[in-house]
C-alpha cells in the first residue's frame, strides 16, 4: 500500500483532510472539515471546495491502491450537487471500480450530517512513475499545461540576459 495519507499536501491541509481508513465494504473513508471561510453568499459551502474534496478523496483512494513507486493524476472529474453543504465535517466515501495497467476509475460521494451532497460519476486517473526531482516534475507539468493552453514554450536563452 502507498503512503497515501502522508505527507499531507497544503491543499489537503486547507480542506482539513483526515484519512480514516477503509470500511467493511472496501470504501476509503476520508474526513474533511468544511470551514466558514468556504461559504458562499448563501452561507453554504461553495461548490469548488466540494469538488476539491472529491478530487482529494478520489486521489488518496487511488494512491492507497498503488505501490510507493507510483502516483496518480486526475484526468477527469465530473460531479453534480444534490443539495447544499453546511459548515462542519464532511465524509468522503471512495472506491476503485476499474483498473488497467495505466489507468484507474474511482467513484466517490460526499456525505455531511444531513446526507449525501454530491455523488460523482467515474473519475479517471492515470498512473505516473514518481519523479526524483520535484522541480523536474514541476517543469514537466508546466510544459504540459502550457501545451494544453496553446502557449508555446519560451525560447531558451543562449546566455545571460539583462533587463534594460
Amino acid at each position: 500500500m502507498n503512503d497515501a495519507a502522508t505527507p499531507l499536501p497544503p491543499g489537503a491541509q486547507l480542506l482539513g483532510r483526515e484519512w480514516l481508513g477503509f470500511d467493511e465494504s472496501g470504501h476509503a473513508l476520508i474526513r474533511f472539515q468544511a470551514q466558514l471561510d468556504f461559504t458562499n453568499r448563501h452561507g453554504t459551502i461553495q461548490g469548488g471546495f466540494l469538488a476539491a474534496m472529491l478530487d482529494s478523496a478520489t486521489g488518496i483512494c487511488a494512491l492507497a491502491a498503488l505501490t510507493s513507486e507510483l502516483t496518480v493524476v486526475t484526468r477527469s472529474l465530473d460531479t453534480r450537487f444534490l443539495k447544499p453543504a453546511s459548515v462542519g465535517p464532511i465524509i468522503a466515501r471512495a472506491r476503485v471500480t476499474e483498473r488497467t495497467e495505466r489507468d484507474m476509475v474511482v467513484h466517490a460521494e460526499l456525505v455531511d450530517a444531513e446526507g449525501i451532497i454530491s455523488p460523482t460519476p467515474p473519475r479517471g486517473c492515470a498512473f505516473l512513475q514518481r519523479s526524483r526531482s520535484r522541480s523536474r516534475r514541476r517543469n514537466q507539468w508546466q510544459r504540459h499545461s502550457d501545451r494544453a493552453a496553446g502557449r508555446k514554450a519560451p525560447p531558451k536563452a543562449a546566455g545571460k540576459t539583462s533587463l534594460p
